[in-house]
């Protein structure tokens, strides 16, 4: 069974508009050959890439994985011409980066696999880059700490008045209970000694009673 027919020029730009709108696509590779991509990228914006790559296998007449298939990734700043990424991986591996200036990123990948001058090996290369979102405000993150910290102390000293008033509460509650007990104590002590009195007045009209009808008799 013959190779696969490589996707013409019309097919790849094709390709290649999708990938713009979608970021993941596939494509080939042949032994020492590279393709980029240009990615235009804002300041401080983080990427991440995912890369999967197969090799064609004369024997299974498909793609296959290799172990020792590697691929190297390399991110420039076309711009400054600053190089950003600069790795070699596995055959399914991942990258990441932030673009340290705005404007377009070269997004190059290549396959280092060891073969001879005489023979090339075909790949299929899958290609999946998510751009994020810029790196967080640190100091929007720092305010934001601070006003929950704030906050929190805020709370805090609420909770130290509720448990204030709590307190003088209880102690109010203690000392009306102390003077009601107090007040119970000398209702009682007042009444028993009004007793005491009406029973001695009892006691006194009772003998001066007796002494008066004595002395009637006597006369």
């Amino acid at each position: 069974m013959a190779l696969p027919r490589r996707p013409s020029l019309l097919s790849l730009c094709l390709l290649l508009v999708f990938a713009a709108a979608a970021n993941a696509l596939h494509f080939y590779l042949d032994t020492n050959e590279k393709r980029c991509f240009i990615e235009e990228l804002p300041t401080d914006t983080v990427v991440e890439g995912h890369y999967r790559a197969l090799e064609w296998s004369e024997q299974e007449q498909k793609y296959v994985e290799n172990s020792n298939l590697g691929i190297l990734v390399e991110v420039d700043e076309l711009e400054t011409g600053h190089n950003v990424v600069k790795t070699r991986g596995p055959a399914d591996g991942r990258f990441t980066f932030t673009s340290h200036d705005s404007g377009d990123h070269s997004i190059c990948l290549s396959s280092n696999y060891g073969t001879s001058w005489f023979s090339s090996t075909h790949i299929r290369l899958h290609l999946d880059i998510v751009v994020g979102s810029t790196k967080p405000d640190t100091e929007h993150d720092r305010s934001h700490v601070s006003e929950l910290s704030q906050k929190l102390r805020d709370l805090n000293m609420k909770l130290e008045d509720v448990r204030r008033e709590q307190q003088y509460q209880r102690e109010r509650e203690a000392a009306f209970r102390d003077l009601s007990e107090e007040t119970n104590a000398r209702t009682v002590w007042y009444t028993v000694a009004q007793i005491g009195v009406l029973i001695a007045t009892c006691v006194w009209q009772m003998r001066h009673l007796k002494r008066f009808f004595e002395d009637r008799k006597l006369h």
